[in-house]
């Protein structure tokens, strides 16, 4: 899997979560360790609006550093983040409190997912 492909499933991912209780600035930069799929990109919650893009953030709130495949498994909701960084699968680096809120955006794609998964 190449850094692009890695990156669109990612987004797909994130987007389309119902972050509109999030009112206040969240920034998170992933950092992807991997020969191939290896890269960075951001997430970034501003006015309840959810943003994905390949970019570094520099004026992030927390850096997240792992695998493609700690990433995907949390992104799942097969892996609980909090799980991952004490056992050191995910490093964090910057404000703990604001990385501690990306369990709320992908505990809102999950509840956005089932509900879609009811109307079918």
């Amino acid at each position: 899997m190449t850094y692009a492909d890695f990156f669109y499933d990612m987004k797909g991912r994130f987007m389309g979560a119902d972050v509109s209780d999030i009112k206040e600035h969240l920034a998170f930069e992933f950092d992807i360790e991997d020969e191939e799929a290896g890269g960075a990109f951001y997430v970034e919650v501003k006015d309840g609006v959810l943003s994905v893009e390949p970019y570094e953030y520099y004026d992030r709130d927390a850096r997240f550093i792992c695998t493609p495949e700690v990433l995907m498994k949390i992104a799942q909701g097969e892996m609980d983040p909090v799980w991952a960084f004490t056992t050191q699968k995910l490093k964090v680096e910057g404000n703990l409190d604001k990385a501690l809120r990306l369990k709320e955006i992908i505990e809102a794609k999950q509840r956005e997912m089932k509900k879609a998964a009811k109307k079918k």
